[in-house]
C-alpha cells in the first residue's frame, strides 16, 4: 500500500479504538501526540526502503536509506513488518517515552496509538500481492487471501480507486455514527 492508504488506515483503526474504548480525560497535548504517533507508526514500516518518504525528506538520505534498508533491517518488507518489527519499535518508543516525566501527557496512550499505527500498516500490507513475515524469524509472508492473484498491487488502481475510498467512507461513517460520542468527549473529556 501506498502512504496515503497507510495514513488513512491508521487514522481508521485508531478511530475504531477510541469508539470501542470508555472515554477517559486527557490532555490536549496527550490528545494531539496521540494522533502524531499513530501517524508515524502508520508509515514506520516502510522505513526498510530508501524510496521511502522518510529518507525522501532527509539530506544525504538515498545513501542512508539504502544502508538501513540492506544492512539493518534486511530489505523490504522483512524485520520492520513483522510482529517482531512492531514489538521492537514499541519497546524503544517505551523506553524513549520513560526518560519524559510528565504529569500532562500519558505516554502510554501515546504508545498505544503508535502500536494500533503500526499494526494497521502490517494489516493492509496483508492484502497485497508481496504480504508480510508477521511471524518472524519464520520469513514466511503471509497475506489475505491466501491465493495471490486476487491480492492487491500497491499502487494499483484497486487501491486508489477502491481501498483508499472504503477507508474515507469507513471513517466518516464512524465519525457520523459516533458524533455523539466525540462531542461528550472534546466536551468533558479533554482537558484544556
Amino acid at each position: 500500500m501506498t502512504a496515503r492508504t497507510h495514513d488513512v488506515a491508521a487514522i481508521t483503526f485508531l478511530g475504531l479504538v477510541f469508539v470501542a474504548s470508555p472515554l477517559q480525560k486527557i490532555s490536549i497535548t496527550t490528545f494531539l501526540l496521540c494522533v502524531l504517533f499513530n501517524q508515524i507508526g502508520g508509515v514506520l514500516p516502510d522505513i526498510d526502503q530508501p524510496t521511502a518518504p522518510l529518507w525522501k525528506n532527509l539530506p544525504i538520505s538515498r545513501p542512508i536509506g539504502r544502508i538501513v534498508d540492506k544492512t539493518l533491517l534486511g530489505g523490504h518488507r522483512f524485520i520492520t513488518h513483522s510482529l517482531l518489527g512492531l514489538f521492537i519499535f514499541s519497546l524503544l518508543l517505551s523506553l524513549l517515552f520513560g526518560l519524559f516525566k510528565s504529569t500532562s501527557i500519558n505516554f502510554n496512550l501515546v504508545l498505544v496509538s503508535f502500536f494500533i499505527g503500526y499494526l494497521s500498516h502490517l494489516v493492509m500490507d496483508s492484502f497485497t500481492k508481496e504480504g508480510v513475515p508477521w511471524l518472524l524469524p519464520i520469513t514466511k509472508k503471509i497475506g489475505f487471501p491466501p491465493l495471490k492473484k486476487m491480492r492487491i498491487t500497491t499502487g494499483s488502481w484497486v487501491e486508489h480507486l477502491v481501498v483508499l475510498p472504503l477507508l474515507v467512507i469507513f471513517s466518516l461513517l464512524l465519525l457520523t455514527n459516533n458524533y455523539n460520542l466525540l462531542l461528550n468527549f472534546f466536551r468533558n473529556y479533554l482537558i484544556r
